[in-house]
């Protein structure tokens, strides 16, 4: 048995098969429709009907980890007899963060035999979801827990997070663009293209007029991170909120721009984000040699 295990939360928006493939256990965000609360249980099946019923029209509302759920967790693993690396979304995007970081004090304190790392990722969505499956790969290689740990701070701010909303509307409800400014870019087509940047912000760095523009946008984005650098077997993670169509197009436009590169996967957002950002939202992640927005 390994002496450690490498766990994250249900926004890293990994597939929930590959989660329990490789044994990562996750703690899950939950989200309300209405009067009914789910949980984000990382099933693709879950983000096609959470995605569908937003184009009818249903609001999302996301909530917070609390303090007391993420001792519960971290107090099932540490049960195990075994350390622990936690990794959750950039502390910037949630309070969440706050809660997890009080609840592993605790848990340290009560199991001081153990090991327990909370990484502040700076990254979210599906760039949490590569930082954890690069770093599992290095546990499955057999680093040790320290050797993990210094591989993921050492490479975390070199995953790059390219994404674009196809309505503002979503942006307006969670305050990042004002009702006029969201009134404007819907007259005039505005598609924002947004940004992580190494304080792990999600920040808009362009505003294309139309979406393929937007499209055009990121993907000038990804060969400005790669084309100066051995891409060769890198892997590209494309993540959509009922988008596909336009996933493909990327995957495809990358591919004849940069046939050395490595796998480019196609798969459904997660639902938290999708929640503040709508159907539409088409994001892109991969390891490069550092964040520029450009």
């Amino acid at each position: 048995m390994s002496d450690y295990i490498i766990a994250t939360s249900s926004t890293a928006d990994l597939p929930r098969d590959w989660l329990e493939a490789h044994g990562i256990p996750f703690i899950a965000y939950s989200y309300s429709v209405g009067q009914r609360v789910f949980e984000d249980d990382c099933r693709e099946e879950s983000r096609a009907a959470v995605y569908a019923g937003m184009r009818r029209g249903d609001l999302l509302r996301t909530s917070m980890i609390n303090e007391y759920a993420y001792a519960d967790f971290f107090r099932r693993l540490l049960e195990r007899g075994q350390d622990v690396i936690y990794l959750d979304m950039s502390r910037h995007m949630s309070a969440s963060y706050q809660h997890c970081l009080n609840a592993a004090e605790s848990l340290r304190a009560e199991f001081p035999e153990r090991k327990l790392y909370v990484m502040d990722t700076r990254c979210i969505s599906g760039g949490l979801g590569l930082l954890v499956m690069e770093m599992t790969r290095r546990k499955e290689a057999g680093l040790s827990f320290e050797e993990v740990i210094a591989w993921g701070e050492e490479n975390k701010l070199k995953i790059a997070h390219r994404f674009t909303v196809d309505d503002l509307k979503y942006l307006k409800m969670g305050g990042r663009v004002s009702n006029a400014s969201a009134l404007v870019g819907s007259i005039l087509n505005i598609k924002p293209v947004l940004y992580v940047p190494d304080r792990g912000t999600l920040d808009v760095v362009k505003k294309a007029r139309g979406r393929r523009m937007a499209l055009g946008s990121i993907l000038s984005g990804v060969l400005h991170d790669l084309r100066d650098i051995d891409c060769t077997g890198t892997e590209i993670h494309i993540l959509h909120a009922d988008c596909l169509a336009d996933a493909e197009y990327l995957r495809d436009e990358i591919k004849k721009a940069l046939p050395q590169v490595g796998e480019i996967t196609i798969t459904q957002l997660g639902v938290v984000i999708g929640a503040h950002c709508g159907p539409g939202l088409l994001t892109i992640f991969y390891l490069c040699a550092g964040r520029r927005p450009e």
